[in-house]
Parts: C-alpha cells; structure tokens; sequence
C-alpha cells in the first residue's frame, strides 16, 4: 500500500488556488463526525447560503471585505464547509482565507471530542505556517516548525512527520543530514495520514461549500509583555514587564509628552560706555 509523503503534494506549487492561499492567508480544517452546518454553527458563523467552489467562496469573502470600513482592521470572513469521506466516517472540510486565524483553540476542541480535528494554515506572505491536531477533546500535537512541537502528546506524531519527509531523527530532532523538504507539501500528506483525505485542487475547486461569515473574535486581555530573542551569535536578550509597569511608563511618557514647554534664553551683556568710546 502507498503511504503519502510531500511527493504527492507537489502539485501544490504550480496551483493559482494554493498561490491565492499563501499569499492571502488561509486555514484547512478537517473535521470527523460533525456535519458542516455543525461545525459553522460552532464557529459562530452567521449562514450566508452556499456557493459553488473556490470560486464561489472567494467571491463571498471578497464581497463581505468590500462592505467593511478600511478605517478598522475587521478580521472577520467567510468559511466554506463541505463533508467528504474519510477514514472512519464522514468528515467535514472547512477553508477560509482568513490571514491564518484558524478556528479558535476551544471551539476546535469542542468539535473534537468523540473524534478529531486536524488544521493548517499559513498567515499571507509571512513566514508562520502552523499545524494542530486535536483528539477527544484537547490539542496533541502543535507546531510552527516540526522539531519544535508543542502540545499534550507533543511527540506521539515524531514517526509520521519523518515518514512523509520531515528532516527528523528517530527522537523527534532536526536531522542535519537529511534531505529537505517541502514543508507545507509535507504538512498536507501529515494531514492525510491522520484523516484518509486526499486534499486535491479539484477537490476544493469542484466542491458545494456551506457558507457562513465567522465573526472577529474579541481582543484578549493581556497581562504582560516578553521579548526574548538570541542573535546569531548567540546572545540572548530577555526582558518581562508585567501589564502595570507598562501602564506606569505609558503614563509617564503621555505626561511628559503634554507637559508645557518652556523656553530659556540669556540675553547678551551690553558693553560697557567706556570701553565702546575708546574701542577697548
């Protein structure tokens, strides 16, 4: 039996549906059990009808883009959602091109339980392409980079990522030795290998999508800041300020900055009568 590697996602880097994805941000999920007005409803999404393939998906989001204020990043968008057979049942492919937001961590552990989720996304242009797979109801695996994983069972996948082409030792490390990879090619085989779902361009393309508008999420509050960064020879920086420290110095700035200005000046000594009358 052939086992999928990143080989049979070449196709990827000749598509102009893949290219409109990376460059714009997108997120695949991959459901099991649920249907897709199911998982639309989960994610809050407001019904706008169906539309045919990615074409008809596009055409929505770009229409909903169209009537938000430019004045105000809006993250929300417009999924689509269609079911399709996989391993074990029917599952139900969700895609957004939505910047790399991704169905919100609860809500994909909601859907998850009693089955699974499994998600990739690439944020548009910029270099973070992540992975999650959740099972039962909590994330186990995650990771930017492969050998960088994150998670409840971060390494229960380490067998899975070398067989479809990632660079990595038997440990679960960045094998220097290995050949390289096609990353995003290799996270869509992975995707395979945990749902039984080919991921073809007809696939998305041809498909009837569900159509919903996901709402912005609201902003989190926060209660710090970190920078932590190590240059490349291998100094690190690391510095933590908690909410209130942040809060102090902003105040004390904005204070200073509408402070009142005040100007000094020293006015020049006249000469001495004397000393001008005999040129001294």
């Amino acid at each position: 039996m052939h086992l999928v590697t990143a080989h049979d996602y070449a196709w990827i880097r000749t598509s102009p549906l893949f290219r409109h994805a990376m460059e714009s941000g997108y997120t695949l999920t991959l459901i099991r059990g649920r249907s897709p007005r199911e998982v639309l409803g989960a994610m809050e999404a407001e019904p706008r009808g169906t539309g045919e393939g990615t074409a008809g998906l596009i055409e929505a989001d770009d229409a909903h883009r169209a009537e938000t204020d430019y004045d105000y990043w809006d993250e929300s968008y417009v999924a689509g959602a269609f079911s399709t057979p996989g391993e074990n049942g029917d599952w139900t492919l969700v895609l957004g091109f939505d910047g790399g937001l991704g169905i919100e961590g609860a809500c994909a552990e909601t859907l998850s339980k009693g089955g699974r989720v499994v998600a990739h996304s690439s944020n548009g242009g910029k270099p973070i392409h992540l992975f999650h797979w959740f099972e039962d109801g909590e994330l186990r695996t995650t990771f930017e980079g492969p050998s960088a994983r994150d998670g409840n069972s971060p390494d229960e996948l380490v067998s899975l990522l070398r067989g479809v082409g990632f660079p990595l030792t038997p440990e679960g490390e960045h094998d220097e030795s290995a050949p390289a990879v096609d990353g995003k090619a290799a996270v869509l085989a992975l995707a395979e290998r945990l749902t039984g779902i080919r991921v073809t361009e007809s696939l998305l393309q041809d498909a009837t999508y569900e159509l919903g508008l996901v709402p912005e999420r609201p902003a989190e509050e926060w209660t710090g800041l970190v920078i932590d960064i190590t240059d490349a020879h291998g100094e690190r920086f690391y510095r933590e300020w908690t909410y209130e420290e942040i809060a102090a110095a902003s105040d004390s700035a904005r204070a200073e900055a509408n402070a009142p200005v005040v100007i000094t000046y020293n006015e020049p000594v006249a000469m001495d009568r004397s000393k001008r009358k005999t040129g001294e």
